[in-house]
């Protein structure tokens, strides 16, 4: 066992659940907020297969909510925004 493991612990593993995607117009939305402290950052990713390719953006916003519900709603009415506002450019 080294120095710091000793002094500071071992670093546990978080294990997060599956997410399940929301559809929105050929997109697939993945609410993912992170948490910081006792509070959450609306987190996300956008995904949609592009001639059999699959596309993937991932963002992270500076809103930071109470809850982990409160993020992951946020996230989802800012990700369908950002897809009607840049269609397929979100990829680009």
């Amino acid at each position: 066992m080294g120095l710091f493991t000793r002094l500071f612990g071992e670093k546990k593993a978080v294990v997060k659940p599956e997410v399940t995607p929301v559809e929105y117009q050929g997109y697939f939305i993945y609410q993912e907020a992170l948490e910081e402290g006792r509070q959450f950052r609306v987190a996300g990713r956008i995904t949609k297969s592009i001639d059999g390719e699959e596309k993937e953006h991932r963002f992270i916003r500076s809103d930071v909510l109470a809850s982990e519900q409160e993020a992951n709603e946020l996230m989802l009415s800012k990700a369908k925004m950002f897809i009607d506002q840049m269609g397929d450019n979100i990829f680009a």
